[in-house]
């Protein structure tokens, strides 16, 4: 007689057993293991994922979000990787009307007087939390050295911001226990493409007016919304 295992007690073995994994493999059996998957690239160093989910040799889908304020090296990077892997990426973008409005209200720049999250709610949530609703489960590059708010990040996690075609929503990380030194190790040695803005300083690449390049030593979140206390350096999609 088989007994059902609570889902976060299933997510507990999973975590442990993609501990024992390569990143490879962790993205391998994740493509593997859901009919409805996608891969969140950001157009910085999660082009890694792309590059291991091609070498699974097991079909895969990529999304990207396009703000409408990337850097413009960011565009012209989509378009390298698209091109470098001959697949699909399919770009989120937000709804005209409510970003019509809050741009008419609140000026291009209300963030640095009132903080973020108002503009990346509907430059970035409400496009995920959409695409994400046809999902059972996505990829993402999240690590564990990224910032403080980041240090609990699991290999394999239930997604509690968003929901899924099911009742539940499972999220990948298979870099979260790799440092930044681990993952451009792996870019340097599989030659992958990547950001030119990572040669200038950017770290951390978000949209262009809430990014900026960091000096030698300086953590990568730091040159994200840097004019927010440390804590709240999210913009919701990982919370």
């Amino acid at each position: 007689m088989s007994i059902a295992i609570p889902i976060s007690e299933h997510t507990a073995a999973q975590n442990n057993h993609h501990k024992g994994l390569t990143p490879l493999e962790r993205i391998s059996e994740a493509l593997k293991a859901h009919p409805h998957i996608a891969i969140s690239f950001s157009g910085a160093e999660d082009v890694l994922l792309i590059e291991l989910a091609v070498q699974s040799k097991v079909p895969f889908s990529v999304f990207t979000l396009d703000t409408g304020r990337l850097h413009p090296q960011t565009y012209a990077f989509i378009e390298t990787v698209r091109n470098h892997y001959h697949i699909n990426i399919k770009c989120l973008h937000p709804d005209a009307q409510a970003l019509g409005d809050f741009t008419s209200s609140k000026g291009m720049f209300s963030f640095y007087n009132d903080g973020h999250q108002q503009c990346c709610a509907i430059r970035k949530v409400a496009p995920l939390s959409q695409q994400l609703a046809g999902l059972d489960a996505w990829i993402t590059g999240q690590r564990q050295d990224q910032s403080p708010t980041r240090s609990d990040v699991h290999l394999v996690q239930l997604d509690g911001n968003f929901k899924g075609r099911g009742d539940t929503l499972l999220k990948y990380n298979p870099l979260a226990d790799l440092s930044s030194s681990d993952v451009w190790s792996y870019i340097r040695m599989l030659e992958v493409p990547f950001n030119p803005l990572h040669q200038m300083g950017f770290v951390s690449i978000g949209c262009e007016p809430c990014t900026r390049a960091v000096l030698p030593n300086q953590h990568e979140r730091e040159g994200r919304w840097w004019w927010e206390e440390a804590t709240q350096k999210e913009c919701g999609l990982h919370k």
